[in-house]
């Protein structure tokens, strides 16, 4: 015991002085009970870059109308596709490059780079004039905001360990409210000067351009917390060779005992050789699940959408937009609640992979509902809808968050970045393609209403189930295996 302790202070009493990365772990050995203003700083990054993924889509069948772009308005939906991917196909090519970035120059320019793309980009998506101009702000907005993979790795380490599944789950909380806050905020200020003449008048710059009142919102906030991030502490370990240490050393055995700081203190003449990413089997194995649960999520959100506002007949709820901007909405308050205060206590108490599991598992018999919920009328639908899409929405948040950390624990700081990255890639191409394949099965599945086997909306929320179950499946050995120290 006495020499466990006494290796232990060595190890704590050596950082490097000049390293960013060392101050942090120091800082995080002084800090005592919840660190919420870190928690909150996180909150309002990833909250900011994710706002205007979906802040278009109320507003973007008539911003392509306006265009006209299309001959017909049956083609409307087409054009509007490629816009609404567009910006996920930039984030697919360029996420690995990011990591990279973030592994060698630090997790912070990153942070700030994809912050101010938001900035930029965003408000000129606002003022697009035509289709292209539209279509290419949304792809470079895509292509130079490598925010999400980094910043995953960067909750991971500016929390002592015992927090940081609550940073994760922050970071995914903010990401799925900002995801539901950013079409209410497209829906309600777009076109303002129909919506609100006595305050907009239709010669000025939100007449002429009456999609832009959302961007410039959602641009603002991103600049005020562009530099309120000026102010984030780096968590990458920058050792040079020039580096001294806070305390000499004392002898050999206190030099052979830094190789093992958390840290990760490597010979500055000779570092280790990496170990490949693509063959780090535990990082891999989380990103394909991650891949098929994202897959399964994006086809849901487009799913449920259609299905809400589909008249009762094909066996939809005849919802309207604002009614299912409603649901969304308290989803969103439901998922705040759940990934604050219970998500890190069921990290504790079961790891991420069973949690994962048992999460994925519990979707499939709500999912199964789904169809038999439309029976209900008045009151007892709203109740039970909103009940549901809660429910489905914490269990796919959780499911992601142990996936996140299950990532971030398979490699070594110095390729958390570009781990990231990889899975960002991935993860972009599987969304990519949710919404394509959830709308194209939505139209069949409304052409058999009189099926004898699964008729409807029943075939489609088999059809999401197994797809889940593909993903359950992965979350058990021999192929989803967590990292042991």
């Amino acid at each position: 015991m006495a020499v466990e302790e006494q290796k232990e202070a060595l190890l704590k009493r050596h950082y490097y002085e000049n390293c960013p990365g060392c101050k942090v772990e120091k800082l995080k050995e002084s800090q005592g009970g919840l660190p919420i203003r870190e928690l909150f700083s996180i909150w309002i990054v990833v909250l900011c870059n994710a706002l205007p993924i979906s802040s278009l889509f109320p507003f973007l069948y008539f911003m392509i109308r306006d265009f006209h772009v299309a001959e017909r308005e049956e083609d409307i939906g087409y054009y509007a596709g490629y816009v609404g991917c567009s910006l996920m196909l930039g984030r697919a090519l360029t996420s690995v490059l990011w990591g990279v970035v973030a592994d060698r120059y630090g997790r912070k320019p990153v942070i700030i780079t994809g912050t101010i793309a938001v900035v930029i980009f965003n408000t000129l998506f606002g003022l697009s004039v035509n289709f292209w101009m539209a279509f290419a702000m949304r792809f470079l907005l895509g292509s130079l905001n490598g925010l999400y993979g980094p910043i995953k790795a960067y909750a991971t380490e500016l929390f002592r360990e015992e927090y940081q599944a609550l940073g994760v789950s922050t970071v995914s909380t903010a990401w799925g409210i900002g995801l539901i806050i950013g079409p209410a905020l497209g829906g309600y200020l777009a076109q303002p000067a129909e919506k609100f003449p006595s305050i907009f008048s239709k010669e000025s710059v939100f007449g002429r351009f009456p999609y832009f009142l959302p961007c410039l919102t959602i641009s603002f906030f991103a600049l005020v917390v562009c530099v309120v991030s000026c102010w984030l502490p780096e968590t990458l370990h920058m050792h040079h060779a020039n580096s001294e240490l806070d305390e000499p050393r004392e002898d050999v055995e206190t030099a052979s005992l830094e190789a093992g700081v958390k840290c990760k203190m490597q010979n500055v003449k000779g570092k280790a050789p990496k170990k490949s990413l693509l063959r780090n089997w535990p990082l891999m194995s989380a990103i394909i699940a991650y891949c098929v649960f994202s897959l399964h999520d994006m086809a849901y959100s487009e799913i449920f959408s259609l299905w809400a506002v589909s008249p009762r007949q094909y066996g939809g709820l005849s919802y309207t937009t604002e009614d299912v901007g409603t649901v969304l909405s308290i989803s969103g308050a439901g998922l705040l609640i759940f990934q604050t205060c219970l998500y890190p206590y069921m990290d504790r108490l079961l790891g991420p992979i069973l949690v994962a599991r048992i999460c994925g598992a519990l979707s499939l018999p709500l999912l199964s509902s789904y169809p038999f919920i439309a029976m209900l009328t008045g009151l007892s639908l709203s109740i039970v809808l909103n009940c549901a899409s809660v429910v489905k929405n914490v269990l796919s948040l959780s499911v992601f968050t142990g996936l996140f950390l299950l990532q971030n624990k398979a490699v070594d700081q110095d390729q958390r970045g570009a781990a990231n990255g990889i899975a960002m890639t991935a993860m972009s191409l599987f969304k990519a393609a949710g919404p394509a394949g959830g709308g194209t099965l939505f139209s069949w599945a409304q052409k058999r209403q009189d099926a004898a086997f699964l008729p409807g909306n029943q075939m489609i929320f088999f059809i999401l189930n197994v797809v889940a179950a593909i993903g359950v499946l992965m979350t058990f050995k021999p192929f989803l295996v967590e990292r042991h120290y």
